[in-house]
């Protein structure tokens, strides 16, 4: 069994003068950019803004500073890390669509956010995801080719661990190598790994693609994931751990903000330079204010309910919990959009799965000593070995009566992950050997919200996702599982393939495929768009919470930088994104016209 312990690594040898885990730390009381969050994106804001040593950085983080955990940085770990001291450990409202179930709902509890805690994809999304915020917005700036020299610029590729040759895994050509986001595509080849290949060219449907973070990411191909040298990459190590050496930065860890504070008006418009933070429930509050910028980092869950619990949000709904509406901003927590997903699990012809890993307890202990001496073996995976960007047909029935809802020609109505081994969020593991292909709908029509659950600060606010609340979002998951069926019916398949199993087995006739969906459906924790990009200016419902430069509708000094900026959501894995996201937002803060 592969360890979850608290095995801290050397972080505390490192000497980071400015962590803090006391507001009484704090190095002064006078910051130019105070960072709420020191996740995926604060990380990020972190090092760019303090680059030029001007000016002075906080960054407040409600979780730990284990970062360096060796739970977190063992890639074949990343499931446990659910439910764990790393998570927020959120949990979404029964959700109708899923035959009123309740989800865990993960969030990362810990310096580098999500990051820290995710599965480790690396797509940055199609040429037309971008686009169409660009369009959205009425920025260009946010388009595909405007924003190409940010992932030029933060992100750097690596071999794989057993030194292959990355020839026909990725475009090397096309990708940055100097960024700070280390990146790989597979460690060590499995013996399953090159039927996906062969099967691209066996079926109809399922072209290979070399590299799917090219702009047009439709195909089959292997994954990237953000592992370097056998060992996560997340944005604290990226981003903020280079940036603790500087001495303008500070990091506090094991502090919620409760809340960002109205400072000043000018001209009529309340200026949010104040918060307000405190390490436990009826511990003391402390407040401070920033010289230019409150920056709410703080994730698509967290980001809303700060905003509304400070008086930013739906002027009647806040009012219903004893709240002052300061800005009447009715967009904030709603437009929430995520990716749902179905596993569906094939016996195999094999007894060299990583279900080994489950089994085999002597094995696995010579698995953990290779990668704790030498971050080599199985253990160094990513969770899923390749992965696929798909469109239904433009015939399919349910364009007859509706329109298109992806972002264009370029984005994936749904999505591939194929994993060598059994995965179930709702089935124990049986025993034998498996094969798992996830199926994810990416283009979602469905919105969800974020909601209060109290006026309290430490109350978690109310989550619905609402997933497969649209005709379009539920034939879509069905459509997937069939196409799954049939791409595992190539030949490069045969005599290894053994036979369907469990609720997938038995799900045959559409209504069933339905069913079993919504009995089986997970999500892949991908939750963006609850304080989203509008046009500059735009106002009323559905007009978004931000201006088009990230700033708060309707304040001075305030500015959100996270996945909930986002105004659709990406026919993609989103930790990528956020990285795009926030080397463009620090560039903006700083005046910067061009990479």
């Amino acid at each position: 069994m592969l360890r979850l312990v608290a095995v801290l690594a050397s972080l505390a040898s490192l000497s980071f003068a400015g962590l803090l885990t006391s507001p009484d730390q704090l190095s002064t009381s006078e910051y130019d950019y105070i960072i709420v969050g020191g996740g995926t994106a604060g990380s990020v804001l972190a090092n760019r803004l303090s680059e030029d040593g001007d000016h002075k950085i906080l960054v407040i983080e409600a979780g730990s500073s284990d970062f360096r955990n060796l739970a977190i940085e063992e890639p074949q770990n990343a499931p446990r890390l659910i439910n764990s001291q790393f998570d927020w450990n959120f949990t979404t409202v029964n959700v109708s669509g899923l035959n009123g179930r309740s989800l865990a709902y993960e969030r990362g509890f810990v310096l580098g956010g999500s990051s820290s805690i995710n599965f480790m994809t690396y797509t940055r999304g199609s040429e037309d995801d971008f686009n169409r915020w660009a369009n959205v917005t009425g920025d260009d700036q946010w388009s595909w080719d405007s924003l190409h020299p940010y992932m030029l610029k933060l992100e750097r590729f690596t071999r794989a661990t057993d030194g292959h040759d990355p020839i026909g895994e990725l475009n090397v050509t096309l990708r940055g190598t100097t960024g700070p986001v280390g990146f790989s595509a597979a460690n060590m080849i499995l013996p399953a790994d090159h039927r996906v290949i062969n099967a691209t060219s066996q079926v109809d449907g399922f072209p290979f693609n070399l590299d799917h973070n090219s702009g047009d990411t439709l195909g089959i191909g292997w994954i990237q994931s953000t592992i370097v040298d056998g060992s996560r990459t997340s944005s604290a190590k990226a981003y903020l751990a280079p940036s603790l050496f500087r001495p303008n930065v500070d990091v506090l860890v094991h502090t919620l903000v409760t809340r960002v504070v109205q400072t000043d008006t000018q001209d009529g418009v309340p200026v949010f330079k104040g918060v307000e933070f405190a390490q436990s429930a009826g511990s003391q509050v402390f407040s401070l204010n920033a010289t230019r910028e409150v920056i709410l980092s703080a994730g698509a869950v967290k980001t809303p309910h700060i905003l509304m619990l400070s008086g930013i949000g739906d002027n009647v709904t806040l009012a219903e919990f004893g709240i002052e509406t300061i800005v009447d901003s009715p967009d904030v927590g709603q437009n929430l959009q995520d990716h749902p997903l179905v596993t569906s699990q094939f016996t195999v012809n094999s007894t060299e799965t990583l279900d080994v890993l489950r089994m085999n307890t002597t094995f696995v202990a010579e698995q953990q000593a290779l990668w704790d001496s030498s971050r080599t073996g199985l253990l160094s995976l990513s969770p899923a070995s390749h992965i696929g960007w798909l469109r239904l047909p433009d015939n399919s029935s349910i364009f007859q009566n509706g329109t298109d809802p992806s972002a264009g020609p370029t984005s994936a109505h749904y999505e591939f992950l194929f994993t060598d081994g059994f995965v179930s969020f709702v089935s124990e593991y049986p025993g034998g050997n498996f094969y798992t292909l996830i199926t994810v709908v990416v283009s979602p029509t469905s919105r969800g919200n974020i909601t209060l659950s109290s006026a309290d600060p430490f109350d978690a606010p109310i989550i619905n996702p609402n997933f497969y609340d649209t005709e379009f979002d539920i034939f879509t998951i069905r459509e997937s599982i069939k196409a799954a069926r049939t791409f595992m019916a190539a030949p490069s398949w045969d005599g290894w393939i053994v036979d369907e199993f469990g609720a997938f087995k038995a799900a045959v006739t559409d209504e069933q495929i339905e069913q079993y969906a919504r009995n089986t459906s997970d999500t892949i924790n991908h939750v963006s768009c609850t304080a989203a990009m509008g046009k500059t200016g735009s106002t009323g419902r559905g007009s978004g919470v931000l201006n088009s430069d990230l700033t708060v509708k309707g304040t001075i000094g305030l500015r959100v930088v996270d996945a909930s900026a986002f105004p659709f959501i990406p026919a993609a894995h989103t930790q990528v994104p956020v990285y795009i996201l926030a080397e463009r937002a620090s560039d903006i803060i700083r005046n910067i016209t061009s990479v």
